[in-house]
């Protein structure tokens, strides 16, 4: 069965895309921690990180680089973030967030971003990528 991931790339379910290449996509994430944070997910279903491939891997974090400085002139911040949880979806994503201070960062208890915050946040990405 695919991942809830897959079936977002495949476009079956809904998704606000940031990124998308032969190798891997950028989507924000339904519930955020602040706004602009996204989530950088390999096409193939993989379920723990520590069995990427070296180069996907490779891939994954040069994409990252490259979303993380949009991140910061789209969401102007002190820093963005990355983390690899992997509890929730059984396919790697690997957080982006940016961040101002350590209280930031938290993954219980957050809210439903709105669809028109997504797809402005999204929209502010792409622009920052451009």
């Amino acid at each position: 069965m695919a991942t809830l991931f897959t079936r977002i790339i495949q476009g079956e379910l809904p998704g606000h895309f940031v990124w998308e290449d032969e190798r891997c996509v950028a989507i924000m994430t339904l519930n955020p921690m602040k706004p602009g944070h996204l989530l950088v997910i390999p096409r193939q279903e993989i379920d723990h990180w520590d069995d990427l491939p070296a180069e996907l891997s490779a891939h994954l974090m040069a994409v990252s680089q490259k979303l993380a400085k949009a991140l910061k002139r789209a969401f102007p911040c002190e820093r963005v973030g990355m983390l690899i949880v992997g509890l929730e979806v059984p396919h790697v994503h690997l957080h982006l967030v940016p961040l101002d201070r350590m209280q930031d960062i938290r993954v219980e208890g957050l809210a439903q971003a709105e669809a028109e915050e997504l797809a402005d946040a999204a929209a502010r990405i792409r622009a920052a990528l451009a």
